[in-house]
């Protein structure tokens, strides 16, 4: 039988090599390991956020949509204002809706199909609601009297304005309350009749 002479030094290198290998091969896991849970982590995130993003967006459009079924609703319906602001002792906030749902003032868009009517889709927090607010008869800047232009004024013409009924609408996607999780928007529009 022939044997191989052995090569001198050898088999201390080899000695000296166990369990190197395991080390690094564990190392190289926990990298691996780190780098996958902060991708997932990351990934996550990501998510969340286009959700979050595309609840503000359906919330958005609820609040749009009550918007215009409120100002369908000034001249149809004059028991949908909630109070007039013109008159003396009322008081008229920037911001009403804490005012509104202490006075459970909120009217609900109505479902349907309509210029008054709409209804929330699936993914929405619910029906939008609105308030309409009498603001009162003010000179309409958008609107030039015959009175108004330079040449009246040379010849004497006292300047007079037209003036237009304004209404504020407030609109909220929809009740706070049946929805706490969820994005809520508020919209404000001044309408002219």
């Amino acid at each position: 039988m022939n044997r191989p002479f052995p090569i001198p030094g050898r088999s201390r290198a080899r000695q000296r090599q166990r369990g190197v290998a395991l080390i690094v091969a564990l190392i190289l896991l926990i990298v691996v390991t780190l780098i996958g849970l902060a991708s997932i982590r990351g990934t996550t995130m990501q998510e969340k956020m286009a959700g979050n993003l595309n609840d503000r967006n359906v919330g958005l459009q609820n609040a749009e949509a009550a918007l215009r079924v409120a100002q369908s609703q000034i001249s149809a319906h004059a028991a949908t204002i909630w109070h007039n602001c013109n008159t003396a002792g009322v008081t008229c906030d920037a911001d009403p809706t804490s005012a509104a749902d202490a006075a459970n003032a909120w009217q609900t868009a109505a479902s349907g199909t309509g210029s008054s009517l709409y209804t929330a889709g699936s993914n929405a927090a619910g029906q939008p609601q609105y308030v309409i607010e009498d603001m009162g008869v003010w000179n309409d800047p958008t609107s030039v009297a015959n009175s108004q232009t330079a040449n009246s004024a040379q010849y004497g013409a006292g300047p007079s304005a037209l003036q237009a009924h304004y209404y504020r609408i407030t609109a909220r996607s929809a009740d706070p309350a049946s929805a706490p999780d969820r994005a809520v928007v508020v919209l404000q529009s001044w309408v002219r009749q």
